[in-house]
C-alpha cells in the first residue's frame, strides 16, 4: 500500500486522534493496556493489536474499516521518527529505552536523539514519559510533559549524561549528572511497589499479568489514562485487571504431562534480568529458549550481561536454536541445566509443579503458533 501511495500514512491518520505509544521494553503491553482503559470508557479504539509496529504494520492497521475514533499505535523505538511526522500523534508515551538488538540498531544513544528530534521540532506536542530513565528524560524535555515516575532497575545503559556525556550519580532521589544540570525531574504520577500513586491517591494494582516490568507499564498506562483523557485513574485500573494475556505473552497452556506452562517473552538484557528475577521465588521449571535471527539479534553475546546466576538451584533447560550458548552461558554462573533444543520437550523436561517458558522474539511466535 505504501509503494503505491507514499502520502497514505498520512491520509489515513488524518481520520483518527493518533496515540504513539514506544519503549524498549513494554510498549506491546502498554497500548494494549491503554486500549482495554479507553474501550472500557466507552471509546471507540483501534490499535495494531498484533504488534506490528513499523510502518506497514501501522498502515495495516489504520486502513482496516472503522469509525472516527482513538487510535493507540504501538511503534517500534527505531520507526517513530518515520511515522510522527504523516501521522501527527497527539500523543507520544515514552516508556525506557535500553540496549536491543545492537547488531541492527545501534547503540542506545542513536535512538534517543532521533527521540530528542522529534520533541525539538514541535514543543507543544503532549508527552508521557518515564522520569527515572535518563535516556527518555533527555528526549522527553523540549516537549510539554507529563512525568511519571516508573523505576529503572536495569541501569547498565544510563551510566553517562545524554546531555554532556559524563557520568550520572544514582542514589535514592534518583539520577543526576555529576557535571551539568541534568537530573530526574519531579513526577507528576509515581509508582511505589504494587501502588499507583496520583496526587494524594495511593491505588493498589492487582494485576492478572505478572512480574514487575507490568507494573511499570500498568503505571504509564494510568497516567495517560488520567493526564491526557481525564478518565480517573481508579477506572483505568480496573479496566486493566481483566487483561490475562497480551499477545499470546503471559499465556498458559496445557503439557502432554498435565502440567501448566507460561509462556514469556524476554528480547534484551533489561528485558531478561526482569523475567529472571520474577522466577526467584517460584516453585517451577524454567526453559531459556534463544534463537538467533535477524529479529532476535544475531549477536548473543549479550547473554553475558544476563545474571542468570539467580537460576541456580531451579531446574533449567537450555534450548532453542542456540541451545548450546545458553548452556555455556549457564555453566559460567554455575547453574545446571539439561539442554534439549526444542522448547516443548525442554518443558517435558524440566521439573516443577509447572514451567515457565522464556523465549527470545521468533521462538516466542513459534512457540505460540505451536500451542494455537
Amino acid at each position: 500500500m505504501l509503494a503505491i501511495d507514499p502520502g497514505l500514512l498520512t491520509k489515513l491518520g488524518s481520520q483518527d486522534r493518533v496515540i504513539c505509544v514506544s519503549a524498549t521494553n513494554g510498549k506491546t503491553t502498554t497500548t494494549r493496556l491503554i486500549a482495554d482503559i479507553l474501550r472500557a470508557a466507552e471509546i471507540d479504539v483501534v490499535t495494531n493489536h498484533t504488534g506490528a509496529n513499523m510502518a506497514s504494520g501501522v498502515t495495516g492497521a489504520l486502513a482496516a474499516p472503522h469509525a472516527a475514533s482513538v487510535a493507540v499505535l504501538e511503534v517500534d523505538e527505531r520507526w517513530l521518527t518515520h511515522v510522527v511526522d504523516p501521522l501527527s500523534p497527539e500523543l507520544l508515551v515514552f516508556g525506557n529505552l535500553s540496549r536491543d538488538q545492537l547488531d541492527r540498531s545501534g547503540e542506545v544513544h542513536a535512538i534517543v536523539n532521533r527521540w530528542r528530534a522529534i520533541t525539538e521540532a514541535d514543543p507543544t506536542r503532549h508527552v508521557i514519559a518515564n522520569s527515572s530513565d535518563p535516556h527518555v528524560v533527555y528526549a522527553a524535555l523540549p516537549a510539554r510533559v507529563t512525568w511519571v515516575a516508573l523505576g529503572i532497575p536495569w541501569i547498565h545503559d544510563a551510566t553517562t549524561c545524554p546531555q554532556c556525556s559524563e557520568l550520572l550519580t544514582w542514589s535514592d532521589d534518583g539520577f543526576k549528572c555529576s557535571s551539568c544540570t541534568f537530573c530526574e525531574p519531579q513526577a507528576d504520577y509515581r509508582l511505589d511497589g504494587e501502588h499507583f500513586i496520583a496526587g494524594e491517591r495511593r491505588i493498589h494494582l492487582d494485576l492478572s499479568i505478572p512480574g514487575a516490568w507490568n507494573l511499570m507499564n500498568a503505571a504509564l498506562a494510568a497516567t495517560v489514562a488520567e493526564a491526557h483523557f481525564e478518565i480517573p485513574a481508579e477506572d483505568a485500573i480496573k479496566a486493566m485487571n481483566s487483561v490475562e494475556v497480551v499477545s499470546g505473552r503471559f499465556s498458559k497452556h496445557r503439557l502432554d504431562d498435565d502440567r501448566e506452562a507460561r509462556v514469556i517473552l524476554a528480547k534484551n538484557p533489561a528485558g531478561w534480568t526482569e523475567v529472571l528475577n520474577w522466577l526467584k521465588g517460584r516453585d517451577a521449571g524454567v526453559v531459556l529458549a534463544v534463537n538467533a535471527h535477524i529479529a532476535d539479534g544475531r549477536d548473543t553475546s549479550w547473554l553475558y550481561d544476563v545474571n542468570f546466576e539467580v537460576l541456580q538451584g531451579l531446574s533449567v533447560v537450555a534450548s532453542g536454536e542456540r541451545a548450546l550458548d545458553v548452556a555455556v552461558r549457564l555453566r559460567y554462573a554455575g547453574v545446571e541445566c539439561i539442554v534439549e533444543p526444542d522448547p516443548l520437550k525442554a518443558a517435558l523436561a524440566a521439573g516443577g509443579k509447572e514451567v515457565d517458558i522464556i523465549a527470545s522474539y521468533t521462538q516466542f511466535t513459534h512457540l505460540t503458533k505451536r500451542f494455537w
